[in-house]
């Protein structure tokens, strides 16, 4: 297989609704994806960055210009995935770029192998249960009314975004309404410091799966994991294998949540996977409001034996009236793995091409 060039496609996808954590609100996705061009077969992949720098310090931009500028030459005489991810690992940061480039050139290699992404990465089972990710709402009656919603659609997991004044109460008022039975989990996106342990300490009464990444420092999670019954997953604090490892071992974590594009790629994602299962830590596979391609990407990655929490694998259209390729449902509270060549979907032409700002071609 030999890369002849790879199409870089903005395309703006409005939100149903606005989506509000303790770092913004956002009300459309920006989205990268990437058509890598190959003498077999063609490849898609999809770029998590947001649009500005708040969950990490990637954007759109900078993850077009590093693709086009540096990434693409520099994979351009890889032959395999393989020897791509070598010829980008020289250059410093940017995962998200490098995961994305990652996608296509692996969608390209086993759609021209006639294996699917989920058979690659080692899935053991053909649906996964379904999460959903519930933004910081406008007050409690909202948020219960959006709960209550996706109890109905069949969701067997909610986690709850979560800052400083909007934590106790709303988690309260969910367990209230909705009784101990509904796995539930906060995740704060680093909004809190050490400071704040004893008031976090208050949602040990509530019986969560896990708090996600409270602080802003990995170390300050050893400490913080002391103080809390409440299991502390860390989410952004992971960027490898490696760093996973080490977090595991000093004691800052109990779970571990896998973002591809986080950790540089699916490659790396497994490498992690496979790390917190020799250590028996579970993991689960987060979500950045991917479209259907990165969504197919990361059902099929959660569908590996050590993803033993639900995961924020929602349905399509959680966040899209209409969505590029898909759609994903939910169906008796999961999510079916595709099966096809590849990620098993491909985009709709026509409404991607209504929804592209800008293409370029780098060869």
């Amino acid at each position: 297989m030999k890369l002849e060039g790879v199409e870089l496609r903005r395309i703006r996808m409005p939100l149903r609704t606005p989506f509000r954590t303790s770092f913004g609100t956002e009300h459309e996705r920006d989205v990268l994806l990437l058509r890598a061009v190959t003498t077999e077969a063609e490849g898609w992949g999809e770029c998590v960055a947001m649009s500005e720098p708040l969950y990490s310090s990637e954007h759109v931009d900078g993850a077009a210009e590093v693709i086009s500028r540096f990434l693409v030459p520099a994979v351009s005489g890889a032959t395999s995935v393989a020897q791509a991810s070598v010829a980008m690992a020289r250059f410093k940061g940017h995962p998200m770029a490098k995961a994305a480039v990652e996608m296509a050139l692996l969608d390209a290699q086993l759609r021209a192998s006639g294996m699917s992404f989920g058979t690659f990465l080692g899935a053991v089972r053909p649906t996964v249960p379904a999460g959903v990710s519930v933004g910081i709402a406008s007050d409690i009656p909202s948020l219960l009314s959006t709960v209550e919603g996706f109890l109905a659609e069949g969701y067997v997991r909610i986690k709850l975004k979560i800052e400083p004044g909007w934590d106790v109460e709303p988690v309260r008022a969910v367990r209230g309404a909705f009784g101990d039975s509904v796995p539930l989990q906060v995740d704060a996106n680093a909004a809190y410091s050490l400071s704040d342990a004893r008031h976090l300490a208050r949602l040990d009464d509530f019986d969560l799966l896990l708090i996600e990444e409270p602080l802003d420092s990995l170390h300050d999670h050893v400490s913080l994991a002391r103080q809390l019954r409440t299991p502390i997953c860390l989410d952004e604090s992971i960027t490898s294998a490696r760093v996973a490892a080490e977090a595991i071992s000093a004691g800052a974590c109990q779970v571990v949540n896998i973002k591809a594009g986080r950790v540089g790629g699916y490659l790396e994602a497994r490498r992690v996977h496979d790390v917190c299962s020799a250590h028996g830590v579970p993991v689960w596979c987060g979500g950045m409001l991917e479209t259907g391609i990165g969504r197919a990407a990361n059902v099929a990655l959660a569908a590996l034996p050590g993803f033993v929490l639900p995961g924020d694998v929602s349905a399509s259209d959680r966040y899209f009236a209409e969505d590029v390729a898909g759609p994903f449902v939910v169906e008796e509270g999961s999510v079916r793995v595709p099966e096809g060549a590849g990620l098993g979907v491909v985009p709709d032409a026509g409404l991607l091409a209504s929804l592209t700002t800008s293409v370029v071609f780098v060869s």
